[in-house]
């Protein structure tokens, strides 16, 4: 049995649907397959989520929406004219919409999660009904049916264990299964939306649910990337990897996929396949537990911005008692959450997203520590990025650390840290945000380039300032 999700772009049109009838009928293992809500059809299309989101708002408020409303189920009903579908189910989703804007406002910010969380459900509706009108035995399903309860945590639902053994008996339901992803039901019969990419975590609880044998995540690219491709001109594709270097990937930058979407199948020791809804035929990216290291130390190259340090220097520092405790509990104090800390004998450094930060509050860390702490030093450092190399190889290999130190010096960049982590399955290095690009493209070269992939012009020139051998 296949676990299949199909995300918004995959459902954005009757052109897009019609692909993914046409992948879910290719296979008679696909019986249970998760969707998002209609995502943007074009660049600068809106995605039907916050289109519901706009709207609640404006009811909330007691103003007219008729206008978003009509395009929402615009939205549906193209979709539904375009695979020459009836008009009774966009009737009822007209209903089901109306009804719930219409409803219980008491509590606005439940009412908000109820709305933007139709999304997912009508499509699963209407994707149902277009499976049956081609010919399969499809029925929808909702969350509350098959018993899938969550924490009460608005935006950041929790599923709760016991839901597993109740989302099982959907392996003796016959025919497929349409699921809407995004929401469960908290145990007072509330909608509970999950995280962003909430359709991606739906399929993996799923997945772990019915015990299956692969949870097959559909999107718009042919795999998962070894580097941001905004990045690296055409990089190459990824076609193994663990959860754990998807985990490392996922919180370095990568979009992909929510850095905890694949917890429950990860637990369950269900491979995950990422594939192309555009392109079924091509193998994907594979994610598995365990794989053979056989294709180099670094997997992927992750890169975000918009972070900060915090430099405290004290002679001796490594002698302190609780030192490190006491400066991380006044940034618990300041309500502040740190990414990282790398330390040495007398100085440490502790990495913040910037956006936590204001003059305000960094000249209070400043004064605090200085002043509490005795320091010597305090120095906070603005605009940084973190490149993470990642890949389980790196605990065989020798000499990565040096390699990508060398790469950097000779692109001219310079280094203002580094951090291993203890597992050995990522290297944080940080840079400028405006090397951030130089880096990353020197980094890709050393790690996934040979001399002779340039001189064949499979990249660009201005990526090839200094081409190392692969091993």
């Amino acid at each position: 049995m296949k676990v299949v999700k199909f995300g918004g772009s995959s459902l954005a049109s009757g052109a897009q649907v019609e692909k993914v009838y046409r992948i879910v009928a290719s296979d008679p293992e696909r019986k249970i397959v998760v969707v998002s809500a209609p995502g943007k059809r074009y660049s600068n299309d809106i995605k039907v989520t916050d289109l519901l989101i706009s709207c609640a708002k404006r009811y909330l408020k007691g103003e007219q929406a008729s206008d978003l409303f009509e395009t929402i189920i615009g939205r549906y009903k193209s979709i539904a004219r375009e695979l020459h579908l009836s008009n009774d189910i966009i009737e009822k989703i007209t209903d089901d919409l109306l009804t719930l804007l219409n409803g219980d406002k008491s509590n606005p910010a439940s009412f908000i999660e109820a709305v933007k969380a139709s999304g997912e459900d009508n499509n699963a509706k209407l994707i149902a009904a277009i499976f049956k009108h081609k010919g399969l035995e499809a029925q929808y399903v909702s969350p509350k049916e098959a018993g899938l309860l969550v924490s009460n945590d608005p935006g950041n639902a929790q599923v709760l264990p016991d839901s597993y053994e109740r989302l099982y008996e959907l392996k003796n339901r016959s025919g497929i299964i349409v699921f809407p992803g995004f929401f469960g039901y908290n145990t007072d019969g509330d909608v509970v939306t999950f995280s962003r990419s909430g359709s991606d975590i739906t399929g993996s609880i799923l997945a772990n649910g019915v015990k299956a044998d692969l949870y097959e995540n559909f999107t718009d690219v042919d795999a998962v990337y070894t580097v941001n491709p905004n990045i690296v001109h055409q990089p190459k594709e990824i076609r193994e990897l663990t959860y754990r270097e998807m985990r490392e990937l996922s919180y370095g930058g990568f979009s992909v996929f929510h850095d905890e979407a694949l917890i429950p199948a990860f637990r369950a020791g269900i491979p995950v396949n990422v594939k192309n809804t555009n392109n079924p035929n091509a193998p994907g990216t594979k994610i598995v537990n365990i794989r053979k290291n056989t294709d180099g130390p670094v997997v992927g190259i992750a890169s975000d911005e918009e972070f900060c340090s915090i430099y405290v220097g004290k002679y001796l520092m490594n002698k302190e008692i609780g030192f490190v405790r006491k400066i991380l509990l006044t940034l618990e104090e300041l309500g502040l959450s740190f990414e990282h800390v790398p330390s040495g004998i007398d100085d440490i450094t502790i990495i913040l997203r910037q956006n936590q930060m204001n003059e305000k509050i960094e000249k209070s860390i400043v004064k605090k520590v200085i002043d509490d702490l005795d320091a010597d030093e305090v120095r906070v450092e603005h605009d940084l990025a973190l490149i993470m190399l990642v890949g389980e190889g790196m605990r065989q290999k020798i000499g990565t650390a040096a390699r990508a130190s060398k790469a950097l010096a000779e692109a001219k960049i310079n280094i203002e840290m580094i951090n291993q982590g203890s597992s050995e399955t990522s290297m944080m290095f940080g840079v400028k945000e405006a090397v951030e690009k130089k880096a990353v493209q020197a980094l890709y070269e050393e790690f996934f380039l040979q001399k002779s992939e340039f001189k064949r012009g499979l990249i660009r020139s201005d990526q090839a300032s200094h081409l190392k051998p692969l091993y």
